[in-house]
Formats: structure tokens, sequence, C-alpha cells
């Protein structure tokens, strides 16, 4: 008695299960291979001040778009965002602290801005002793502090948000985001906002001049930018946390006591 042979494929082409796999492999290890080719990360310029965005327009396919998932695009917008915002509160900070920008020895504060986002530093500077998010924020708003306040708060702010996004700013299939790390950066941002609004000098002046109360014009600009900072870090936690099945250990601090979370 004859068994009858295993059908085969059309045409010769394996059976289905191994093309499978076999694609699965090759797509594995494109993302593999396009994660671990990935340059310097990409700072994006200063977000556009409030009613001036532009519509979003259309950009082109790009090759690397076969290895990103949904989420993966959606992570980049968020930390995009959220840099942008990051360096349009810094450049607001310049503005009503011009002080700050000769005491880092910069030309102008445009200067400094460049320096502080060149993607080759990855926020890390000498004259800040390396430090990066919370600890330069501390730094920048210490009373005896005698360097560039907006410089030391403002690489301390984009930092916190890098290091909440793996040090990255471009992502695919294989990467992972921490829904911790970015509800920690949230809540950061929020004391770091009350932080900016009540640090004092000795005679009672600001350490740095940032949201105006007095007088009939209310200057909330900073608010605004932190504001969209902590939302963007918020929903990027919750949508990490639905695709990972992980639980958000949520915290709850007096803002006005509260210290920096891990990053």
């Amino acid at each position: 008695m004859h068994r009858k042979a295993p059908a085969l494929a059309s045409k010769g082409r394996p059976p289905w299960p191994r093309r499978r796999a076999v694609t699965l492999r090759l797509l594995l290890g494109a993302c593999a291979l396009l994660s671990g080719c990935a340059g310097a990360p990409v700072f994006p310029p200063a977000a556009p001040n409030t009613g001036k965005r532009a519509a979003p327009t259309d950009r082109d396919f790009r090759a690397s778009d076969l290895a990103k998932s949904d989420i993966d695009t959606v992570g980049e917008l968020h930390v995009h965002e959220s840099l942008a915002s990051a360096r349009l509160l810094m450049e607001k900070l310049y503005r009503r602290n011009p002080r700050e920008w000769r005491k880092g020895g910069d030309a102008s504060a445009a200067a400094a801005l460049a320096r502080a986002f060149d993607p080759r530093s990855e926020f890390r500077f000498a004259e800040l002793g390396q430090v990066r998010g919370a600890e330069a924020i501390l730094l920048a708003l210490k009373p005896d502090y005698g360097g560039d306040r907006v410089f030391a708060f403002g690489v301390g702010i984009s930092s916190m948000i890098f290091l909440a996004y793996n040090g990255k700013t471009e992502f695919y299939v294989t990467d992972v985001l921490d829904a911790q790390k970015l509800y920690n950066c949230a809540r950061n941002l929020e004391i770091a906002a009350w932080k900016l609004a009540n640090a004092r000098d000795a005679r009672g002046d600001p350490l740095l001049l940032s949201n105006e109360l007095a007088g009939e014009v209310r200057n909330l600009s900073f608010e605004r930018e932190f504001g969209k900072m902590i939302a963007y870090q918020d929903v990027m936690a919750e949508i990490t946390a639905q695709r990972t099945n992980r639980t958000i250990r949520h915290v709850v601090q007096s803002v006005a006591t509260a210290v920096f979370l891990p990053i």
C-alpha cells in the first residue's frame, strides 16, 4: 500500500507556514539592521507659537517605514512635539532672561539654543558636569549657581524627555518604550514647572522670570508649553501601557514638596 506523498506548494515554493516563518525572520532581521544603523537622534526646531501652527502635510514614504508599526510612528510624533515644545520654552526663557546666555559665553541666545540641541551632544555638557534630567534642573535653580540658568534648565527638561523615550527619536518594531518612564516624566514636568515659577534668591526675586501674573496682561505662555509636554507624556504612557500590558504605578505627591521620579 503506497502512502500519498505530502502536497507541495505550487511552482516549487515551500509550504505556507515555512514561507511565513522565513518572511518573519527576514522582517525582524531588517528591523534589527535598521535600528542598529540608526544615526544620531534628530532634534526638531522650536514648536510654533500658539495660533501659528501650520496644517499637517503628507510625508513621503521611506524604506524604513516597512520596519515601523503605527505605535512607532505615534511615539516619534510625541517625542518630536515634546522636544519642540521644550525648545520653544527655552527660547521664551531667553527672551525674558537675556542676561543668562551671556553667562555661558555664547554669542547669542540662538547660539546657546543651537548648542543645547546639537544631536551629537545628546544633552551632555562639561559646564553642567555632564548631568541631565532632574539633576540639571536642580542645578539651574540653585540660588548660588553662577552659570547660564536657562541653558541648564532647558537641557534638563529636554534631556528628561529624551531619556523617557530611551534616548531615541526614531523607533522600529523591535523598540519597546517604558510606560512608567513616560508617566514619571509627566509628573517631573509638573514639578519642574512649579519650581520654575517659585524658585527665589535670597532677596525674594525669581531666579528666572517666566509667567507674568501682575497687571492687566497675563502671560501664561510658559504654562501652556508645560501643559502640552505633560499631556504628550501622559497620552504616550497610556498607549504604551496598553501595548505592553503593563500597569503604571501612579504616584501622588504635593507639587510643592515633591521629589523628581526616576527615569
